[in-house]
């Protein structure tokens, strides 16, 4: 059966480091993959970004788009590192609005734990737009970690990371790294969480717990069978 999926990521970039070798196996499987990415920059943003880093951002977006060859990519532009300052409700219905657009079986979200707020929120936010009575669609909602968050997280058993879901991505890693590459801003020297040498690492670790050469891993909230 094939899926309608839609990623979710808070900042352009978690989706690759979260699950990207993910992303690249269902379009191989023939799924239809989307894209909402819930944060940006902007001319007019507090911060005062430069007009060259803004521009540059939405060129690195739209390489990112064409390297995955998203069937729909929505980016809801809410002023990164601001979500604290957006109502809660006002951020529900934008999300809300989206799922309703693209109507996926498959949801990948972040981990409800990682350490930025911006992450938090937004986890909370979609957590919401995936009740049955509202979503019927909805059959499969799992998390996903982001290196430079997740193992971020205060070491307390509320806030421990579970993955009992592990996609084997052997054949994708390569890819999803020369995708990470296009994130040149945002990629670390090794061997920092965001550097190519930790995102290898980590699919390493994640492919050793099924017994191949690089995997993802997730923590399943839903499975409807």
């Amino acid at each position: 059966m094939k899926r309608n999926v839609l990623f979710v990521s808070v900042h352009p970039d978690d989706e690759t480091l979260g699950c990207g070798g993910t992303i690249l196996k269902h379009k191989a499987l023939g799924d239809a993959i989307n894209w909402l990415n819930v944060t940006d920059i902007a001319n007019d943003h507090p911060f005062n970004f430069a007009p060259e880093i803004v521009v540059k951002r939405q060129v690195t977006i739209e390489k990112v788009k064409e390297s995955y060859s998203f069937n729909k990519c929505l980016n809801l532009k809410f002023y990164t590192m601001l979500l604290d300052t957006v109502g809660l409700s006002s951020l529900i219905k934008q999300i809300s609005k989206a799922i309703n657009e693209i109507q996926p079986d498959t949801l990948y979200i972040p981990n409800r734990s990682d350490v930025h707020s911006d992450h938090k929120i937004t986890f909370q936010a979609i957590y919401s737009c995936t009740k049955q009575f509202r979503y019927p669609f909805i059959k499969r909602v799992l998390m996903y970690e982001t290196l430079s968050e997740s193992e971020f997280a205060p070491a307390l058993a509320e806030n421990a990371f579970i993955p009992n879901v592990f996609v084997d991505i052997a054949d994708y890693l390569e890819d999803k790294l020369k995708i990470m590459e296009l994130y040149d801003t945002e990629i670390m020297p090794d061997p920092l969480p965001r550097s190519k040498y930790a995102i290898r690492a980590l699919a390493a670790y994640r492919g050793s717990r099924i017994g191949v050469q690089y995997a993802e891993a997730f923590q399943s909230l839903l499975e409807i069978i």
